[in-house]
Order: structure tokens, then sequence, then C-alpha cells
């Protein structure tokens, strides 16, 4: 049986929160055939608003406490565990058959070696650790990688191209798959755009600056526009102060070593990216990690951590930091943010969150999980997110107290060895954050908001319905659907890019080894047409690959309606 976690009094309402219950059976039918002739457009929004003035626009807006949809983990069949592992089982066999024949020189080896003339030398290349690439990823290479030639907005353009070695090698044909549905990338609120009306400032700051600034901000590269920046995301966050970087995975591996260091305790959740692992290694604190947002561990951690102190010397620690995530990319959840706020105050620890994914992509304004919670922002020490999904651009931000800026633009090896943030990049992100938060005189920001919530609540409702495992919490934008074995992964993959659907696929060592999946990333830049047609293709390639796992049988009711919250309309590239 899956778990499933439930919240207290939850919002009832039949387009942002619909009521899902389990019936004995249920099964969707998309009327959709073919190709779908709607006009879609490559270089995002096209937008027919009428130019209006938001009335509210500075800081995150105060009111009642709002409440998270209810996440779900349901488990697959035992069968389906035993055809995984027999499934990895098999492949490994005529992985060790393959090495055999490469060793007795039946089979060429592409992979990097030792050379004959070094072979006194000490290793380069262990050999076994190359065992998992070599057998089986290479087999199935060209499910990633794949090159595009346009805008990654809804649709794009892949490349085409051809393995003749199985995939050790590829080459171009030279023909492009045109108009592939776009169902992988975070451009969670469609501003990876090339409308030039929308970037006509951004080209106004590269004539102006230029494309590179060449220098830290600390020497010469610190431009009026980088502090309009910082005053921006302080003003849309409602914090003192705020610190934005070139990169969004330095932000946290450069800044977290500035925060704490040995002597201190660092509780992280094992489903923490790689960025906020490499911080904490980096930094040289004492690492204990708490099972993925479960609060009886977090609390087991900190009571031990507070009663007991460092080991051997049981000095009390110097800094306790507990480091979350907003929304988890690979597991689509939201973390329980007013519980661990209520542990982090009762033990007097600190508190990082890192909202890459959620910030601009959940709450009613954009404002992340702190908002989607209706907590104050003050209520988190250092909050950290990224400009590269929600805002269309590149780069990451420190937010908090002053002080605790102040102290980074000093101590962060990031802030003072890193170059500036480039120019027209700095202006894309004020042009989105402005345009969500109504600066720009216009409700296209909003607009986006609500329907990348829409798109959310409505695929993710007709993936239960049509059978699917899917993973996540009802308000993530992220929703994993769960694949398990790892031919059917490949052949999901595969059969999807045909659909002329892109998709991405994970699986093992960067899930656990049972729980292989495509990640699907909604936008509001996808309209209801894009949608069904995913729907209807997923649909057929479920049935035909056998991926539909779940026990539960869904229905919707009351029955979800679509509503095309942006007045916007898509047509095919110009």
């Amino acid at each position: 049986m899956g778990r499933t976690n439930p919240v207290k009094n939850p919002a009832i309402n039949p387009v942002t929160n619909p009521v899902i219950n389990p019936v004995t059976n249920g099964n969707m039918k998309i009327h959709l055939n073919g190709n779908n002739s709607a006009a879609w457009q490559k270089n995002g929004f096209r937008n027919k608003l009428q130019i209006n003035s938001m009335t509210n626009g500075s800081g995150p807006p105060t009111g009642k406490r709002l409440f998270q949809g209810p996440e779900s983990f349901e488990q697959a069949p035992m069968y389906v565990a035993v055809m995984t592992y027999l499934g990895f089982g098999l492949v490994t066999l005529f992985g060790y058959f393959r090495d055999f024949l490469r060793a007795v020189g039946l089979e060429k080896c592409h992979i990097a070696k030792e050379r004959d003339e070094q072979k006194d030398f000490v290793s380069l290349y262990q050999d076994f650790e190359n065992f998992y690439t070599r057998n089986l990823y290479m087999r199935v290479r060209d499910s990633w990688n794949r090159p595009i030639c346009s805008l990654p907005g809804p649709v794009f353009d892949v490349m085409e191209r051809v393995s003749p070695d199985y995939n050790w090698t590829f080459r171009l044909t030279g023909k492009t798959i045109h108009n592939v549905i776009n169902m992988g990338s975070y451009n969670y609120l469609g501003f990876a755009e090339n409308n030039a009306d929308f970037l006509k400032t951004v080209a106004e700051r590269t004539q102006q600056y230029g494309l590179g600034v060449c220098s830290t901000r600390q020497e010469m590269g610190n431009l009026g526009i980088h502090e309009e920046l910082e005053e921006l995301v302080a003003t849309f966050l409602g914090v003192e102060s705020s610190m934005i970087l070139g990169m969004g995975f330095a932000t946290n591996s450069m800044n977290i070593p500035a925060l704490v260091g040995k002597g201190c305790l660092i509780l992280s959740d094992e489903l923490n990216h790689t960025s906020l692992i490499l911080g904490a290694r980096l930094s040289g604190a004492t690492i204990r990690v708490f099972k993925h947002n479960n609060m009886q561990s977090l609390e087991r951690l900190l009571r031990d951590a507070v009663c007991s102190g460092q080991p051997r010397t049981h000095r009390p620690w110097k800094k306790i930091m507990i480091m979350v995530e907003g929304i988890y990319s690979m597991e689509g959840s939201v973390v329980r943010l007013p519980d661990i706020v209520a542990l982090k105050k009762k033990y007097k620890a600190y508190l990082y969150l890192d909202e890459a994914h959620s910030i601009g992509a959940v709450g009613p304004t954009g404002r992340g999980v702190t908002e989607l919670f209706g907590l104050d922002p003050s209520d988190v020490d250092v909050l950290m997110g990224t400009f590269t999904k929600s805002f269309g651009a590149a780069g990451g931000y420190i937010a908090g107290k002053k002080e605790l800026v102040d102290y980074l633009r000093c101590h962060s090896h990031s802030a003072v060895y890193s170059s500036a943030m480039s120019p027209p990049v700095t202006e894309q992100i004020l042009r989105a954050m402005r345009c969500i938060m109504g600066q720009d005189g216009t409700k296209i920001g909003q607009t986006r908001v609500r329907q990348l919530a829409e798109n959310t609540r409505y695929f993710r409702s007709h993936l239960q319905e049509m059978g699917f495992i899917i993973y996540g919490n009802d308000d993530s934008p992220v929703i994993p659907v769960l694949l398990y074995m790892p031919a059917k992964v490949v052949a999901f993959s595969r059969a999807m890019l045909k659909r002329k659907i892109g998709v991405v696929v994970v699986g093992f060592p960067a899930t656990p080894i049972t729980e292989a999946r495509a990640r699907f990333c909604l936008s509001a830049a996808h309209t209801k047409e894009m949608l069904d047609q995913v729907l209807f293709d997923l649909n057929e390639v479920g049935d035909e690959l056998c991926l539909k796992f779940s026990q539960r049988k869904y229905t919707l009711r009351p029955k979800v309606p679509y509503h095309n919250n942006n007045d916007t309309d898509f047509e095919l590239g110009r």
C-alpha cells in the first residue's frame, strides 16, 4: 500500500484544489487523435492582455494561513520490484560477459583505458568504476544529451542523430524534428522566450553594458543594475537584504562553507540537491542526515544534538543548521516548512531554505513556500534561490537579515572571487521579477503564476486517473512518473520522442535502483491543447509498455475544469 501525508482543513476548490477520491474503477479517455493542430508558438507567450496596473506590487502579501495540498508516494506492487531487480541482474550478467569478450579481443572497447606504457603507473581509470557506464549507460545513451536547435520554450526543435556503434559515438543527420513539446525544462513561468517586445529592455542593457563585466563586484564589476536587482529581490521576498551571484550551483556550494565550519552541525534532508551536499562537505562541519520530510527523524537528531553535544568532548555545537529545499526536484515533494520552523525555534537552530524550484512557481503570487504556507519570511534564517528556472535566466541569490548578507559579501568565495553577473542576464531577471510583481503595469506575471498552478493540477489529476504512479505534492509543477524497470525507461523515452514529446528520464544511480522515473516539468506556457496531446500519447505509451502500476483508481469529483487564465495563445514559430 502507498502512503499519503494528509493535511488539515485543505482549501477545497474544484480548480485549485480538486477533491480526488478513490473508486473501484475509473478509466480516462482523452478525445484527441493524432497530432493536434493547435497553434503553438516556440518563442513563448504572445500576449493579448490589456495593460493594467497592479494595485499591490511590493513585498509579499500578508493574510490568512494557506495550506499545501496532499502528497502521495504510492508503492508499486511487489512483482514490479522483483522484475526491476531481475532486469538489473540480467544487464549486469551480460555486462560481465561482454567484459570477458573485450578481454580476449572479441569485442572492441571504446571507453578510456590505461596505455600499455603506463601499466606500472598508479591507475587513473578504475575498471570497475566504469562498469555501469561501459555496459549499461552506453547502450541507452541516446535517451540523454539530445541536441536542440531552437529556443527551449513550450515547444522546441531537436537535431536528429544516429549511432553506428551502439551509442559510443553519434552522427548528426542534418534533419530536424520540429515542434517537439517540451516537458522537461524548468521554464515554469514561460520567461524563457524570445518575444522582441518583452526583451526590448534586455537588448538595451546589452548595448549599454555589453555581455560581460570581466571583474568581480569587489573590484570593477559592481554595476548599478546589480544593486537594483538586489533591492528588488529583497522587496519581492519581504526580507531586509539580498545578494545576487552569477551561478546557482555555487550559490549553495560556496556560501554554506562561509556560514558553518568545524564545530558546527548540519542536519540535511536525505534528498537534498548535490550543491547543498557539496557545500556541507566543503564546510568541514559535521553532517547528519534525516529522513525525507520526516519530522520525527529531524527532532530526534535535534534532541540528541542539544543533549549530547559534540562527539567525545560533549561541548555544545557552535551552530546547528537545518538544510532543506522548498520543492525537491526529483520527488516533486514540498518541504513541511511550518513543522520545521517550529522545531527550529524549539531547539534554537538555524534554517537554510533552498527555493531553487519553488520561488516563482508556488504561492498565490509566486513568492515560494513561505507564501504557500503563509509564514513570515523572517522565520527562515537563510533564503536561497536561483534565477535559472522561473525567471528564465541564470544565477542565484542569498537573502535574509542585513547582517547576514553583509557578512557573506566579505566571506563568501563566490562573492569575492567569481565574476559579476552578466548585464543582460541581470536585466532579464529584473524584467521577469517586475512582471511577477506587477511593476511593469500589467497582470501578465500573476496570470502566469495562476496558469502554472492550473496546469499542474490539471496534468496531475489526469495522470492519476489514467493509473500511473506519480510522486509529489499537488502544488508542485515537478511531476515524477514512476517507470521502475531499466528497459522501460529507455523504451518510454524513445516512444515519446517518436510522438514529438521531449521528456527527461532518470534512473540509477540518480534515483534508488527500484525507482527509475520520467520527470515532467509543467510550464505556464503550456496550453490545454499541448497538455491534452501529451496525456493522449502518455495513455497510449502507458498501455503499450504496461506502465500503469497504480493499484488505486481515481476519479475527479467534482470534475476539474480547465481555465485558460492567461488569455494568451500560441502560434507556430515565426
